[in-house]
């Protein structure tokens, strides 16, 4: 398993978007077993609470009904992609799929997300990924808890198994909207606050894996501190 994380921009004590990626890695010829957990750590002393991101929420019911269009645009907290693998006869398939995070309503005084992957060509499905901010131990100030629901590549067959994701959380790409004296303004998130001062080692991230077949993964890594402040 690799891991990859940054934040864009880098700039200490300014608002920032955290991006992560990992990729799953099986025998040539092999399929991984399929993903069905993640747990991403990210950096303590980022500014979450503070981000301005997910002013509006959107349930698990409403994207399922309408798509993801019809979430409110303040409740957007990033977005991604998606590459799963499935056999087909002797071959092995490989699909590819947008991510659209978005705040969800709070779960026992949790603030909640909701990953919404929409897949098209072969395999027409869409999946609903509930996930949990949670506290985390020193050096982490945080992880994302993400659930992920077996999905069958077609009916009766096996499951589809993801061996990718990329995804960012932060206002990169994003544009919320308010009303101000009956005109309604477009504005970008300031995003989560980094610290004034850099950990050393630079900024820990850390991802475990978990799998159907009950085996798990884990990988660590941490982007640089900025060769300058500013």
């Amino acid at each position: 398993m690799k891991l990859g994380a940054t934040l864009t921009p880098e700039r200490l004590g300014q608002g920032t978007t955290i991006g992560f990626s990992f990729q799953i890695d099986a025998p040539a010829g092999e399929i991984p077993a399929p993903l069905t957990g993640v747990n991403l750590r990210y950096p303590e002393n980022l500014g979450v609470a503070t981000s301005g991101l997910g002013l509006a929420t959107c349930s698990v019911a409403r994207v399922e009904a309408f798509g993801p269009n019809h979430c409110p645009a303040d409740s957007v907290m990033g977005s991604g992609s998606a590459i799963a693998e499935f056999p087909i006869g002797p071959k092995i398939a490989r699909e590819s799929a947008p991510v659209s995070i978005f705040r969800a309503p709070d779960e026992n005084g949790q603030i909640a997300l909701l990953l919404y992957v929409t897949a098209m060509n072969p395999v027409g499905v869409q999946i609903a990924l509930p996930s949990l901010l949670l506290p985390a131990a020193a050096p982490f100030g945080g992880s994302v808890q993400i659930g992920v629901p077996l999905v069958p590549s077609f009916p009766d067959s096996a499951y589809v198994a993801v061996v990718q994701l990329t995804a960012t959380l932060g206002p990169l790409g994003i544009t919320y909207y308010e009303r101000l004296q009956g005109r309604t303004i477009a504005y970008h998130p300031r995003g989560l606050l980094l610290p004034d001062s850099c950990p050393r080692g630079g900024f820990p991230f850390a991802a475990a894996l978990s799998f159907a077949d009950g085996s798990t993964a884990s990988a660590r890594t941490a982007v640089p501190c900025p060769s300058h402040v500013g």
